[in-house]
């Protein structure tokens, strides 16, 4: 595994434009529904499936997870991309759900204000 490259606040010059949008669109998610963390993965056609973590008596799933089963579910193939924001360290657990559909996809770590925490390949 690479070791991460942590990286300033998220803008335009570090980021092209299909990652800073599933970084924005993780933020969105997360604040939408005042979750812990959100979620964004990219596939192979360039849709995104965004979601927030959910924490309910009999079922927890982390925003990345949920994600990527979004994107299974609706027939991907492969991910290209994946972006969590999160105040959290990435979870070994989620960063494997990742690499099982896009070995080799960019996995961006942001915290909630867009402060880019890290970038890693799966």
């Amino acid at each position: 595994m690479t070791a991460p490259r942590t990286l300033g606040r998220v803008s335009d010059e570090t980021l092209d434009a299909e990652d800073l949008k599933i970084i924005t669109l993780a933020r969105s998610s997360r604040a939408r529904v005042a979750a812990s963390e959100g979620a964004a993965v990219r596939d192979e056609t360039g849709r995104t499936y965004t979601a927030a973590a959910v924490a309910l008596p009999s079922l927890h799933l982390s925003a990345l997870r949920l994600a990527v089963a979004m994107a299974v579910s609706s027939g991907a193939q492969k991910l290209e991309a994946a972006a969590l924001v999160s105040d959290a360290e990435l979870d070994p657990g989620d960063l494997a759900v990742v690499r099982d559909l896009g070995p080799g996809a960019t996995i961006f770590h942001a915290a909630p204000d867009g402060t880019l925490r890290a970038v890693r390949t799966a």
